[in-house]
């Protein structure tokens, strides 16, 4: 029904097999539907006539003019050989130039005939002219130069070396649009149309490429959108309550004594509310029947982790065995000290595996996985190895998912007979719009509450010149028993970049903090995980006052005594990456700070980033500001699964469609979860074929 667009794009008339490679290869451009979709970026009105006078207050901007040709000339030699034509009207005069094709185009035109010329004026030695303009004869025949609007489109310097500019991209949609303008073929039902009041499908992509009126621009743009994003809703919604009806979860109904042992005795510190909401909603999903798939967003330091805890604790009161599964083994290392740390005093084995795990000790631990004796297995990607089996695994914990690929992570939902409840935990708050594409076949909760007690760290800017006020704050802390991060952008200098990097701060430190009143740790990328754990373990006995490091402590060290986070070249971090990296302190019950430190010299955007710092420690805020100067592939990690790359849709301008679209598909859903209805086979019937198409987009792992 869908498929007669699926004509390879090399069959349209003017591309040609060279140039079809050069459209698949840039603009991922297959088929003709592909080129239908390849929307332009602005367009300009050319149903207004400038007069030439007028233009001298429109330079750098697209006009048209309607005169004459008086006289013109080739100038110049080689590279600079160029023509020249002057071109009046009762106005005044402009130059137009020509450096391709002057034989071609100097025998075409013709003095003292009216032409119609469209181009952008540009100041050249101090006077305007317009290079390479659109001409045509004003009595010329011409059906697409009728056109009141012009679109443009993005191309690449490879395409244009092969003729692919934005106009002759333009002229291949309108020669595409002429031949198949009768195949494109409805896919919203006429009660969708009707509600929303929507064009049909076939005159929003005619007027997106080639709009009649400002009004039918908007109206496809809009019809458009919609569709976009309302069958990704369809399909994450129908994923979601698939998932639901085959995949039984296990009952987990008790809540015994292990978790009311820990809750009475060993809990350190009282729950807030959030935390307390996002348990009772877990509980709801333990004891529905229905296996659990939820995302939990918690702004670093939230008590993510001891949320998680309190789960497994009603997950083994139940007879089951959970696991946790980290990006990185410093992470995994962590989580494996903290939750022994949080168990010591009860009677439940929680054991480590990762890369590293030694051969001697994975002899006796995978038999201990496997005959249900270790009730919390923590690790890498090495919990997925077909080596590790379970007794019976009810509760998975995923921490920083996006850094997992889908297929490690389904590997670890066929160690049970049944898929295990999941809960995926994320230290980046998502924004509403994100969460609802992003995430959109899971259940939410949240976490916006701090624990009691949790003072706000304090944010502050300073320039490189204030270093030794620094300094002197730092040992101030020191001196109190406080121990402090500095964190660089780079391992070794740069010969493009000069900013400091960790070698050479490495030394002036040891210059400022002399030995032996003061002990360093320096932790990066380039030193073994032996190496690094050795460092990481001095600074958490606190052998070591200062830990200098790369990003690699932006997630997975734990210390609640370390009161100061130094970051160097602020400027160079991402917004996100700053306040993960600012989340290491206020651990504790004592003050803590980030200092911010920059050259005096900032962009635009840099000053935006390190000024949002400053104001604010809510992690939402941050990452709504962060989608807004990033876009959302750089937050969420989803760029190159191409789950985000939208042709219309703006995840941060569209949030009223994103949502309407999502209430559309649920309602329709709740009634009809497998689109089986008559009014709805067309809904079925698209996403059939949009899933046949685009296998990694519509479906989620």
């Amino acid at each position: 029904m869908f498929t007669n667009l699926d004509t390879p794009v090399e069959f349209l008339k003017g591309i040609g097999t060279k140039r079809a490679e050069i459209l698949k290869k840039e603009l991922n451009v297959f088929t003709f539907y592909d080129l239908l979709q390849y929307f332009p970026y602005k367009y300009v009105d050319k149903s207004k006539f400038y007069t030439i006078a007028e233009i001298q207050h429109y330079p750098n901007t697209y006009i048209q003019i309607k005169g004459y040709i008086t006289d013109m000339s080739v100038v110049g030699q080689n590279k600079a050989k160029r023509l020249v034509a002057n071109f009046h009207d009762t106005t005044g005069k402009i130059q137009l130039v020509w450096f391709n094709n002057i034989k071609y185009i100097q025998e075409s035109l013709k003095r003292n005939t009216s032409y119609i010329v469209f181009g952008k004026p540009v100041l050249f030695n101090n006077s305007l002219n317009i290079t390479h303009p659109e001409i045509r004869a004003e009595n010329e025949e011409n059906t697409q130069a009728l056109i009141p609007f012009q679109p443009f489109y993005n191309t690449s310097e490879k395409m244009k070396k092969n003729s692919l500019d934005s106009k002759k991209i333009s002229r291949l949609l309108y020669q595409l649009l002429l031949e198949v303008k009768e195949k494109i073929i409805e896919n919203l039902p006429s009660y969708i149309l009707e509600k929303l009041n929507f064009i049909d499908r076939r005159t929003a992509f005619i007027n997106i490429h080639f709009p009649q009126t400002q009004q039918l621009l908007k109206q496809a743009t809009d019809r458009l959108k919609f569709e976009e994003m309302f069958f990704l809703q369809l399909s994450l919604l129908q994923s979601h309550i698939k998932n639901v009806k085959n995949n039984k979860g296990y009952l987990m109904p008790k809540v015994g004594k292990m978790f009311h042992e820990f809750y009475a005795h060993y809990l350190p510190f009282p729950l807030t509310d959030a935390q307390k909401r996002v348990i009772k909603e877990i509980r709801a999903d333990f004891i529905s029947g229905n296996q659990m798939n939820r995302l939990l967003q918690g702004d670093v330091g939230s008590g993510k982790t001891i949320t998680a805890v309190l789960l497994m604790l009603i997950v083994i009161d139940n007879g089951f065995q959970c696991c946790l599964m980290a990006p990185t083994e410093i992470l995994a290392a962590q989580h494996y000290s903290g939750i022994c740390k949080l168990l010591e005093k009860m009677d439940i084995q929680i054991e480590l595996l990762t890369g590293s795990t030694k051969a001697s000790k994975r002899k006796t631990l995978l038999p201990d996985v496997e005959n249900g004796n270790v009730k919390i297995l923590i690790g890498t990607h090495a919990l997925a190895e077909d080596t590790v089996l379970f007794h019976k695994l009810g509760f998975v914990v995923i921490d920083e998912q996006h850094r997992f690929g889908v297929e490690q992570r389904a590997k670890l939902w066929k160690k049970s007979l049944s898929p295990p409840h999941v809960l995926v935990m994320t230290a980046t708050p998502i924004p509403r719009t994100l969460s609802m594409t992003v995430y959109g076949d899971l259940d939410l909760s949240v976490i916006d509450q701090l624990p009691v007690g949790r003072k706000p760290i304090l944010t502050k800017h300073f320039y490189q010149h204030n270093r030794d006020r620094i300094t002197y704050f730092l040992k101030e802390e020191i001196n109190k028993g406080r121990q402090i991060y500095v964190v660089f952008p780079l391992i070794k200098e740069s010969e493009t970049m000069d900013f400091r990097n960790l070698m050479e701060g490495y030394e002036t430190f040891k210059i400022d903090f002399p030995e032996p009143h003061y002990k360093i740790s320096c932790v990066h990328g380039k030193l073994n995980q032996e190496e690094k754990n050795t460092e990481m373990q001095k600074f958490l006995n606190r052998e070591t006052q200062i830990m200098l490091a790369t990003t690699v402590i932006e997630v997975g060290i734990d210390v609640p005594n370390a009161s100061v986070m130094v970051i160097e070249n602020a400027e160079r971090f991402g917004l996100s990456q700053l306040h993960q990296l600012r989340g290491r302190v206020g651990r504790g019950t004592d003050q803590s700070y980030c200092i911010l430190l920059t050259d005096v010299k900032l962009t635009a955007d840099s000053r935006k980033r390190i000024q949002a710092m400053v104001e604010t420690n809510d992690g939402f805020k941050i990452a709504d500001y962060d989608l807004k100067l990033r876009g959302p592939g750089d937050i969420t990690g989803t760029k190159q699964s191409g789950m985000m790359d939208f042709k219309l849709i703006n995840i941060i301008e569209d949030e009223k469609i994103i949502t309407t679209c999502r209430n559309i598909a649920n309602s329709i859903l709740t009634e009809d979860p497998q689109l089986k209805n008559p009014e709805n086979t067309i809904l079925r019937d698209y996403l059939s074929y949009m899933k046949n198409k685009h296998t990694d987009y519509y479906q989620i792992g």
